[in-house]
């Protein structure tokens, strides 16, 4: 009996390998797709364009305010929102008050145009605290690139909340209520007062619509780069904020 011809076991195609994106297509596809952006970042790690983007945003904001509510009159809020600051004020003679005031309207000036660089800082320790730990305590194959990248990417949710705030701006947002650090409705601290209770108010600012969005986008980056599971990303990006927000509303609450 002639035996059954043996078929040739099929060959198995290789999967095909997603196409790259363009600039646009990633920043677009961090708001509507994140996963396609930080799938993309294993291919090219770039970082400039959302930097870019950021830092032109920021600066704009801060150009307006300082033509529509005066650098003066931010930091006139910011000691009447701190007893301490108040204190300090009220007993200087009226000359030197003046004087601080203008002193610390100028440093402000100097620090906000120099924000591109505290942005670039900021997200260098972040991608660095992220890429420790999803690597030595997740035991993830991340690479340093790739979570700075991430952070970067993930930070453009924050971008519309400046633009929210731009146009409030533009629209005549009252002066002598303006917050330069939480200026638009978009957390539970905007409606407290942070002399009253500077802790809760902190904790409350930090419970921000668009820094949840952002915290959520970074923990699909880490997601897609490293092969983690979703809930393990989630558990350390957003421990590591609630551990950061407690500890700043403290020492905030510990100096008001």
């Amino acid at each position: 009996m002639a035996a059954a011809p043996i078929s040739p076991s099929p060959i198995s195609s290789p999967t095909p390998e997603p196409a790259p994106l363009s600039e646009g297509a990633r920043r677009l596809n961090t708001f509507v797709a994140p996963s396609k952006t930080f799938t993309d970042i294993r291919r090219s790690a770039s970082w400039w364009a959302p930097f870019l983007l950021l830092s032109v945003v920021a600066m704009a904001f801060f150009y307006l305010v300082d033509q529509k509510i005066g650098l003066r009159k931010v930091v006139e809020n910011q000691i009447q929102a701190s007893p301490r600051a108040t204190r300090q004020m009220e007993q200087l003679p009226a000359d030197q008050r003046n004087l601080a005031v203008a002193r610390q309207a100028a440093g402000t000036r100097y620090f906000l145009y120099g924000y591109p660089a505290i942005i670039l800082l900021f997200n260098l320790i972040v991608a660095a605290v992220l890429f420790a730990t999803f690597k030595f305590v997740a035991s993830s194959a991340v690479k340093f690139k790739w979570a700075f990248a991430i952070v970067m990417y993930a930070s453009l949710p924050l971008m519309l909340r400046t633009l929210l705030a731009m146009l409030s701006v533009t629209a005549g947002a009252d002066p002598d209520s303006f917050n330069l650090q939480n200026p638009v409705a978009t957390n539970p601290g905007y409606f407290l007062t942070q002399a009253n209770s500077p802790f809760l108010y902190s904790v409350g600012t930090a419970i921000d619509i668009f820094m949840i969005w952002t915290l959520f986008v970074t923990a699909i980056g880490f997601t897609a780069v490293s092969k983690v599971k979703r809930s393990t990303a989630l558990a350390i990006v957003f421990g590591w904020y609630i551990a950061f927000t407690l500890a700043a509303a403290g020492f905030g609450a510990m100096f008001s």
